[in-house]
This record gives C-alpha cells, sequence and structure tokens, in this order.
C-alpha cells in the first residue's frame, strides 16, 4: 500500500500568454521549498498600450476562465501575476479578486494590490518606479498611484510597448535602471512589470544601494504565499521583501 503524500501547497498563477519570465522565476523562488509549487493558467496578452483594444486584452472573463483552470488542480490560491491595474485603476483588480473567488471559492490576489500592500505596511509615500513602458503607459501608473496617496520621486521607463520584448532586457540594464531612479533616494524602488528580470537582481542592488526594492514578480509569490497560509520568509535569497515584510 502507497504511503500517503507530505502536505503540498499549490500557488495558482495567472499569466498573460507572452510572458516568459514569470514562470521560471516563480520555480526558482520556490525551489528550495519542494512542497510549494507554481502552477500556471495563460490567457492572450501581447502588446501593452492605452488604446482601447489593448486595454480589452485584460477584461476579466478570460481571466476568471483561467483562473477556473488552475482550481482544477485545487490550488491554494490564485493570483493576477500582471500589473494592468497599474495603469487601469486599482478597483479592476479589487473586481477580479472578487470575481475569481466567487467563480472557484478559493482567495485570490494580484501583483499590483500586492504591491500596495506593501507599500502600506512598510508606510512608503516617495517611491522611485523602473518599468518597460512607454511614456503614456508610465504616466498612466503614476496618476493613479498619486491619487492613491503616493507619490512618485523618480522614474525610468523604457519605451517599449512588448510584452514579449520586455523579457529580453538584460539585468545590467535593469540595474542601470534602478541605479538611475535610486539618485533622488526614494523610500523604495518598484520594479513595475512581470516580464522583466526585476527580480533577479533585487537583493544585490539592495546591498549597493540601501534601498528597499519591490519586484512585480517577488511581490506576486510574497502574497500568493500568505493568501495560501504560508510563510513567505520561508524564502531566502530573494529581497528584504520576504523576511522583513508581514
Amino acid at each position: 500500500m502507497l504511503g500517503s503524500m507530505p502536505k503540498r501547497w499549490f500557488l495558482g498563477q495567472i499569466t498573460p500568454s507572452s510572458n516568459t519570465v514569470l514562470e521560471p522565476v516563480c520555480a526558482r523562488m520556490l525551489a528550495d521549498l519542494p512542497h510549494v509549487t507554481p502552477h500556471f493558467a495563460r490567457f492572450q496578452v501581447t502588446r501593452i498600450a492605452l488604446s482601447g483594444d489593448a486595454l480589452k486584452q485584460f477584461d476579466p472573463a478570460p481571466m476568471v476562465g483561467a483562473a477556473c483552470q488552475l482550481a482544477e488542480a485545487r490550488v491554494n490560491s490564485i493570483c493576477w501575476n500582471g500589473t494592468a491595474a497599474g495603469w487601469m485603476g486599482f478597483d479592476q483588480d479589487v473586481r477580479l479578486c472578487e470575481a475569481i473567488k466567487d467563480a472557484t471559492g478559493i482567495p485570490a490576489c494580484t501583483s499590483v494590490l500586492a504591491f500596495n500592500e506593501v507599500l502600506e505596511k512598510t508606510s512608503v509615500k516617495k517611491f522611485g518606479l523602473v518599468a518597460p513602458y512607454t511614456a503614456d503607459v508610465q504616466a498612466a501608473i503614476i496618476r493613479n498611484y498619486a491619487e492613491n496617496g503616493w507619490e512618485c520621486v523618480s522614474e525610468e521607463h523604457f519605451n517599449d510597448k512588448g510584452n514579449f520584448s520586455f523579457s529580453e532586457y538584460s539585468e545590467e540594464r535593469i540595474c542601470d535602471a534602478i541605479r538611475h531612479v535610486a539618485a533622488e533616494r526614494p523610500e523604495a524602488i518598484l520594479i513595475y512589470c512581470t516580464n522583466v528580470r526585476g527580480a533577479f537582481v533585487v537583493e544585490r542592488m539592495e546591498r549597493e544601494l540601501n534601498i528597499p526594492i519591490y519586484d512585480s514578480v517577488s511581490v506576486a509569490v510574497w502574497k500568493s504565499m500568505l493568501t495560501a497560509g504560508l510563510d513567505p520568509r520561508l524564502i531566502r535569497g530573494w529581497g528584504r521583501l520576504f523576511q522583513e515584510v508581514r
């Protein structure tokens, strides 16, 4: 007779179709926790812009459909691992989490709402922003945060419509952008996109600059663990977030 499996936790991640970064990052973050595994469902996202057709990619129906697929794997939490609410409005992610919970019975979270929770818990009011987006998308993110009480004191964007191309920026290009933004000494720096390689540079840049740096995929995994009832401090080597913010 086969013995029973030890307790396992499954973290569901809703993934943009053209994203090639967040899946390997999630897997590497959780590699030392064999009882915790990420699981992914995709929906179509191919470019980032403020035009109607680009915004329509983030209609909730296909995202809830992806969540329902994840629910079949009996995941413990479901996270929208993307940042569209940054330029479309935070309420969009609040409504999405409610819709996912209604459809699946599983608690939901998002990368953007996780960012905001981290800023609140660490009392950050002035932040720096690194993102690959075009100037108008970046301005919409900054405006959205300003309307909710957070001031962006420095920013750098790569002026790219992506989405696949976001994954092709080197770690050194991201580090240079972080250094540029850090010159204004923000209270924290946000790397705002789940398809850039920001998570890989967080720990060394925090040591270099002595500024907390929060990456989009990192905060998604952090909140996914909390939502599933797990302690994020189990993750080591990926920056201050996991050890210091609860």
